[in-house]
C-alpha cells in the first residue's frame, strides 16, 4: 500500500494548502478587490451629488475585430489601430468632463498594441477602467500586464457551446481563455452569455453560466438586440431560461440586470425611462466623435474635444425615440443611478419588493441596508452625510 505524499495528507485533513505563488495573488485580489469596493462608492456618491458629469464612457481604440459574428455591426476587418498618444487624449477629456468610468471597447481591443497602456491612463485619472473582449488573445502574459496596468473589470461574452456560422464565441474555444482568467486576473472578471433570436440552442446559456461560476467567475445573461439596438422579444423557451439565469442573490448596484428593466426586454415590453446617453453615458468612436451608444452613432456626432458640460446637459435632457424597446443595458443601468438620486424612496422600494418577490427569504446586502436607512427609515444627518462624502473624496 503506497504512503500518500504529504500534500495529500494535508488535504485529507481538510487543509487547503495554497503555493506561494497561488497565495500571494489570492492577497493580492482581496487586497483589489477592497480598493475597487472603494472607488466604486466614490463612484456611486459622486453620481448622488452632481448630475453634471459623465458616469461611464465607452471609447473604441479600434473598430477591426478578429471575428465577424453574424449579428455583431460594431466592427470591421481593415481598421487600423487609433495612435497611443491620441487615445491618451481622448482619455483626458473624458477625465475632464469628470467620466467615473471608462469601458474600452470595439472591434476587439486587445489587437490595440497598447492597450495596457491606455488602461494605465485611465486608471492615473482615478477613474474605473473596464474591458470587453472577445477573449481569442487572451494569454497568461497577457493578464498579467493587465492586472499591472490596474484594469478594474473585464467582460467576455460566450455565445454558444460549439462554434456556428452565428458565432464562434463558444465555451468549447474560450473554455482554456476562462482558465486562465481564473488563475491569474486579479482583476473581477463576468461571463455574459447571450439569448435571441441569433441563439440556435437557448440551453447554452445556462451551460456557459454553470461553467463560469464553477470557475469563480461572475455571470450574467444578455439579449441580442437588432442592428438599431432594439429589442426583438424573446421565444417561450428563451424566456424560461433567462428567468431562471437570473441571480435571486444579484448585487443591487452591479452591472447585473436591473429586474423590471430587463424582464420587459425579454418579453418584448416597451420600458417607461428617461435616458441619460449624451451626457451621463458617452460612446466615443475610433474617430474621436461623440455619440448616445454603439447602436445610436450619428447622434449627436460631436468631436469629443469640442465636447462641453453644455452638450452633457443638453443631450442628457433631450428625449430619445429608440428608449422604449432599447436593450444597451448600460445605458440603462447609468439613467437607473439618476432614478435613484431624484426619487431614493420610490427606486429602493420597487427594488426590494422585485428581489423578495423572485426570492422570499433575500435579505438586503450591507449598501442597502445604510440607503434604506438614509432614504427610508429617517431624514440623513446632514452632519455625517458630509463627513462621509470627505471620506470618499467626493464634492459637488
Amino acid at each position: 500500500m503506497s504512503r500518500p505524499g504529504a500534500g495529500g495528507a494535508w488535504r485529507d485533513a481538510g487543509v487547503n494548502m495554497l503555493s506561494p505563488g497561488r497565495w500571494s495573488r489570492s492577497v493580492r485580489r482581496r487586497l483589489r478587490s477592497i480598493e475597487r469596493r472603494l472607488r466604486e462608492a466614490r463612484m456611486f456618491a459622486r453620481a448622488m451629488v452632481s448630475r453634471n458629469h459623465p458616469i461611464v464612457a465607452q471609447i473604441v481604440p479600434i473598430r477591426r475585430c478578429n471575428l465577424a459574428c453574424a449579428y455583431c455591426n460594431e466592427f470591421d476587418a481593415v481598421s487600423a489601430p487609433v495612435p497611443l498618444d491620441r487615445m491618451q487624449k481622448r482619455v483626458d477629456l473624458l477625465a475632464g468632463l469628470g467620466t467615473t468610468i471608462i469601458t474600452i471597447s470595439g472591434g476587439e481591443p486587445m489587437l490595440h498594441p497598447d492597450l495596457e497602456a491606455i488602461v494605465r491612463r485611465i486608471r492615473s485619472h482615478g477613474a474605473i477602467a473596464t474591458l470587453i473582449t472577445n477573449g481569442y488573445l487572451l494569454t497568461a502574459e497577457r493578464i498579467r500586464g493587465l492586472n499591472r496596468a490596474g484594469l478594474d473589470y473585464l467582460q467576455i461574452s460566450i455565445d454558444n457551446v460549439l462554434p456556428d456560422d452565428t458565432s464562434k464565441k463558444s465555451l468549447k474555444t474560450l473554455d482554456l481563455k476562462l482558465q486562465l482568467l481564473a488563475e491569474h486576473a486579479e482583476f473581477s472578471v463576468t461571463v455574459n452569455s447571450v439569448l435571441g433570436s441569433a441563439v440556435r440552442n437557448p440551453q447554452d446559456a445556462r451551460t456557459i453560466a454553470i461553467r463560469a461560476k464553477h470557475l469563480g467567475l461572475a455571470s450574467t445573461v444578455g439579449i441580442l438586440h437588432d442592428g438599431r439596438g432594439q429589442v426583438q422579444p424573446l421565444a417561450p423557451d428563451h424566456v424560461a431560461i433567462y428567468l431562471d439565469l437570473l441571480e435571486p442573490d444579484q448585487k443591487m448596484f452591479s452591472f447585473a440586470q436591473f429586474d423590471q428593466f430587463q424582464s420587459n426586454i425579454a418579453q418584448g415590453r416597451p420600458n417607461r425611462w428617461h435616458c441619460r446617453a449624451g451626457g451621463r453615458f458617452l460612446y466615443v468612436c475610433e474617430d474621436g466623435l461623440v455619440h448616445y451608444c454603439s447602436q445610436q452613432r450619428g447622434h449627436p456626432g460631436i468631436s469629443l474635444d469640442r465636447y462641453t458640460r453644455e452638450h452633457l446637459e443638453r443631450e442628457s435632457a433631450r428625449e430619445k425615440p429608440c428608449a422604449p424597446y432599447c436593450t444597451i443595458s448600460c445605458v440603462h443601468q447609468t439613467a437607473m443611478l439618476d432614478s435613484f438620486r431624484e426619487n431614493p424612496r420610490e427606486v429602493l422600494l420597487q427594488m426590494i419588493a422585485a428581489r423578495q418577490q423572485r426570492n422570499p427569504s433575500y435579505r438586503p446586502p450591507a449598501l442597502l441596508k445604510v440607503l434604506r436607512w438614509m432614504f427610508l427609515e429617517g431624514p440623513v444627518n446632514r452632519t455625517l452625510s458630509k463627513a462621509a462624502m470627505r471620506v470618499l473624496r467626493v464634492s459637488r
